[in-house]
């Protein structure tokens, strides 16, 4: 992996006849120096293709700064040798590290920019990714009309090549398949093409129709510059280019970057020891439920997890290797155990291997936090007090919810952390439309108990916000349904919610412009395996694959009857590690920690966005300021040291054939300093 570790001084080991700067030379306008100096940010020429915005918002989530020229903005600057370079402290300094285009020429061959630029980069060794473009000579490929190929590549397998396995694209197992979501619609289409004499293929496929290989993703190396070439088109939301997104930012920056990204998955199963209600085949709504005319739940058999179920559990995650955050209500269990004779089998079940699992308290007996429902109507409405102001559930009443159970952990030897919640739905957060603001005693409730991270619905809130002194952490609401316990019920459910009125659904899919409606309903004996496992496997690997750290959730009569949970966690996770290298691991963090790692990355995108940040590189030499106390996100290759104040110490931990970490300057300095090997 030598090759990845190669930097300014390796990259311009070419002649100075061509431009390049070499030891003891002079940048063009600079004073003599050893060394150019090149920051640590990289330039976007955008024309609004869907392709540099995918590379724009990879940059962006991994945390690398980044400066966007949009042609289509007619006050854009100039690109200039001025914009590009100057001097600092009498060195010459690269102002980028790396430039995203969205072609190989976009301001027009022979022009004032397009010669700045190509000058800048054969100048500097500056690396430069071609977002998207045809098969041609000029960037290294041989036409299609010369034993290539160009077309729609929905459902064909590619694969990362020797070369790339041996370099930016090593993260990569080797085969993986375009997507192919639609017969009706066209959702890729690319040129495949022979390499020519400097052009080293990096992602590749068979000729279709034809014979050999072609490109699709590749370096062409000419004339004192390198090129990353794409031939295909995607956007940021198709698994192809998530799958290759991290090679590409790589490449660009050489392997040296602010910033980084590492891929995580996290379930988090709530209602544990609850049980959960039963959706009506029949009534189209859930018996019990204030909304569902007719059916009190008396009668109906709830769905709750049994001893069996619970030896399942840990059964399955030792075989996969993968731990479930087990979110529970003591009391509600008490509750059962009481009005069933004394004794709780399943209760006895999870507690025996109470070890195998992460635990996180979900309230005493799941009661709603917010304000007092008032339920005589249809939706709901918060109860209201004599002065008409809204009836909220009290701070000591919260407070204690959160203590009992807690505390009930503790006696049970579970290894909770008091600083982890989640309430029951969200509740004491702002539900809209009946409660626009938080409960205000929920802020208090959280202080007096010690909660630091409270669960949120990431459909409803995004982003990670203070409640008082505790932070949000978003979870991903999994398509697989609380009150529904075996797959039959599901597909029922399914159906009333994503098929027409004509079809006997309930029209949401018609009413909601941000849904579709089925082409059909569902086969009630085979739509949950055959549809709804598929969809929902590809939604929260999407996730996993875009760094997205927020865990999922499900619920515990998810893991009942038909156990239906566990088909989509083995797809994604088989998934997973057909597409990885062992070298990129599927990390599976707890709450507490996803919260922190989304903390982290708010206040590092604040920083970058207030100019507070300052990175550069000369020679081998990696220099980074920031505001006092900010975590600073670096990825950087193997061997990589930081400098202490008298010594060196290994940077970072290894991930995807790099090493990464969130770090601040040594003790007693004010900037961080790394040294490349």
């Amino acid at each position: 992996m030598a090759q990845r570790a190669r930097g300014w001084r390796s990259t311009a080991a070419a002649v100075t006849a061509a431009g390049m700067i070499t030891a003891g030379a002079v940048a063009p306008g600079a004073a003599a120096a050893e060394e150019p100096r090149i920051d640590l940010k990289v330039l976007v020429v955008d024309n609004g293709d869907s392709s540099v915005r995918a590379v724009t918002a990879q940059l962006k989530s991994t945390g690398v700064p980044h400066t966007t020229v949009d042609l289509n903005d007619a006050g854009r600057p100039e690109i200039t040798e001025s914009f590009l370079s100057d001097t600092v402290d009498g060195s010459p300094r690269a102002k980028y590290q790396g430039v995203v285009l969205p072609n190989e020429s976009p301001f027009g061959a022979g022009s004032a920019e397009q010669t700045a630029l190509e000058t800048y980069e054969r100048t500097y060794g500056i690396p430069q990714v071609d977002a998207y473009t045809w098969a041609h000579p000029e960037v290294g490929l041989d036409y299609t009309s010369e034993g290539g190929w160009a077309g729609t590549l929905d459902g064909r397998e590619a694969s990362v090549t020797t070369a790339g396995k041996a370099g930016w694209f090593g993260y990569l197992d080797g085969a993986f398949r375009f997507e192919d979501n639609s017969a009706a619609v066209q959702e890729s289409y690319g040129y495949v093409a022979r390499p020519r004499a400097g052009f080293t293929s990096y992602v590749d496929i068979p000729v279709p129709g034809g014979t050999g290989r072609g490109s699709l993703v590749g370096e062409y190396a000419h004339d004192g510059r390198r090129e990353l070439v794409v031939t295909f088109a995607y956007n940021g939301n198709q698994q192809q280019f998530r799958l290759l997104a991290r090679g590409i930012v790589e490449w660009l920056t050489q392997g040296v970057h602010l910033g980084q990204t590492r891929n995580s998955f996290a379930v988090h199963v709530d209602d544990v020891f609850a049980p959960d209600g039963r959706w009506d085949t029949e009534r189209n709504c859930t018996p019990g439920d204030f909304d569902c005319a007719g059916g009190d739940g008396e009668g109906t058999t709830p769905i709750r997890m049994t001893a069996d179920d619970a030896a399942y559990a840990a059964q399955w995650q030792r075989e996969h290797g993968f731990t479930m955050d087990l979110v529970y209500n003591a009391g509600s269990g008490e509750e059962w155990k009481t009005e069933h004779g004394g004794t709780d089998a399943l209760a006895d079940r999870l507690l025996a291997d109470k070890a195998q699992y992460r635990w996180v308290n979900h309230t005493y007996t799941h009661p709603f936090l917010g304000c007092v429902q008032d339920t005589s109507t249809v939706p709901w409405s918060c109860a209201k007090n004599a002065d008409g102001s809204t009836k909220y559930m009290s701070r000591a009443e919260i407070a204690a919810q959160i203590r009992d159970n807690h505390d009930w952990a503790v006696n049970k030897g579970l290894g909770v952390d008091r600083a982890e919640l989640v309430t029951g739905e969200h509740s004491g957060l702002k539900t809209l439309p009946q409660q626009p603001d938080d409960n205000p005693d929920l802020a208090g409730a959280l202080a007096d108990t010690g909660v630091r991270w409270i669960a949120s619905d990431n459909s409803r809130e995004p982003e990670q916000r203070a409640v008082g002194n505790a932070l949000t952490v978003p979870r991903h609401p999994m398509n697989v349904y609380y009150n529904v316990g075996t797959a039959a019920e599901m597909a029922d459910e399914y159906n009333w919610v994503y098929t027409s009125r004509a079809d006997g659904g309930s029209g949401v899919c018609e009413d909601n412009p941000t849904s579709t409606c089925l082409d059909e309903p569902l086969d009630p004996a085979t739509g949950y395996t055959a549809h709804i496992v598929p969809q929902e496997a590809r939604t929260a690997l999407g996730h996993v694959l875009a760094g997205d750290p927020r865990p999922h959730y499900a619920h515990q009569s998810n893991l009942a009857e038909d156990r239906l949970l566990y088909p989509v966690m083995e797809k994604v996770l088989d998934d997973y590690r057909a597409l990885f290298a062992g070298n990129t691991p599927l990390e599976n963090p707890r709450h507490s920690v996803i919260g922190t790692e989304v903390q982290r990355r708010a206040a590092w995108h604040t920083a970058l966005a207030d100019g507070r940040v300052t990175a550069y590189r000369i020679g081998n030499t990696v220099t980074v300021t920031a505001p006092s106390g900010t975590q600073i996100p670096v990825t950087a290759p193997e061997g990589t040291k930081k400098q202490l104040l008298l010594s060196t110490t290994d940077f970072g931990t290894p991930y995807a054939g790099s090493r990464s970490a969130w770090t601040t300057p040594a003790a007693l300095q004010s900037a961080l300093t790394l040294k490349l090997p």
